[in-house]
């Protein structure tokens, strides 16, 4: 279904452990459906200048099968969302994540100790190490792959907001999911830019744009999902280079 007449129809699946909406401070984990077959899940946690930041990844379904884009902020949030895939008769199959920071990639232990096939990049792999994290169980050594049994790619556009970040394409769906590589049109700046490549970020979108010229919906790491006016809100923050507080 078209992501703007579907976002009219927007039906937000609150996981039973959620607070009420209002009361953001001690949220846990939301998940809503964006299309038939594709949940966001967006997981909170208290980051200090700015305070509860909700960081967003996906659950694509695909017949009795559950993939994950990007793992939830916490171990709590994490295994609320297993259980909420698992009330659904669902299994969750494998998991990708699209860069080395915790809000993509922080709860790969708990999805290694669980035996769910983890993806990464070699890169990412390599930034986790230096950060004396966990890295996953599968290494990407491509610049393009299919995953999930053929229903999404994963995309190397180069460096921006990491030098490891990556983009998921759902071609069915038309639906890209650039994680924190894409800001949504609420942020006047680039955010945490202490991993970033500022100087490339710009030409890295103009990368996917010509990649994926059909883009229908985009889904940031961080704010409302959106069209391809992120990706392009995003490069022009990147050329102008403004890199104050989100």
């Amino acid at each position: 279904m078209n992501f703007l007449i579907k976002n009219i129809l927007l039906i937000t699946l609150f996981v039973p452990f959620v607070t009420a909406a209002n009361n953001t401070d001690t949220k846990t984990l939301e998940v809503k459906q964006l299309t038939d077959n594709i949940y966001q899940h967006i997981s909170y946690k208290h980051v200090e200048p700015w305070g509860f930041i909700g960081a967003s990844g996906l659950i694509v379904v695909d017949g009795d099968a559950a993939y994950l884009i990007d793992t939830p902020w916490t171990t709590k949030a994490t295994n609320q969302l297993i259980e909420w895939i698992e009330d659904r008769g669902l299994v969750l199959k494998s998991a990708i994540v699209t860069h080395f920071h915790e809000d993509a990639s922080g709860d790969l232990p708990l999805l290694n100790d669980l035996k769910v096939n983890t993806y990464a990049t070699s890169l990412t792999n390599q930034l986790l190490k230096l950060n004396n994290k966990e890295i996953s169980n599968t290494e990407i050594s491509s610049n393009e792959l299919k995953i999930f049994n053929g229903i999404a790619t994963v995309y190397y556009p180069g460096p921006g907001h990491t030098e490891d970040n990556i983009v998921v394409w759902l071609p069915n769906e038309k639906l890209l999911f650039g994680g924190c590589f894409v800001k949504s049109l609420r942020n006047k700046s680039l955010g945490y830019t202490g991993d970033a490549n500022i100087g490339e970020w710009s030409n890295s979108i103009q990368r996917v744009l010509q990649r994926y010229p059909d883009i229908v919906t985009v889904v940031p790491g961080h704010g409302q999902v959106g069209d391809v006016s992120l990706l392009l809100h995003t490069q022009k923050l990147a050329s102008s280079d403004k890199t104050s507080d989100k």
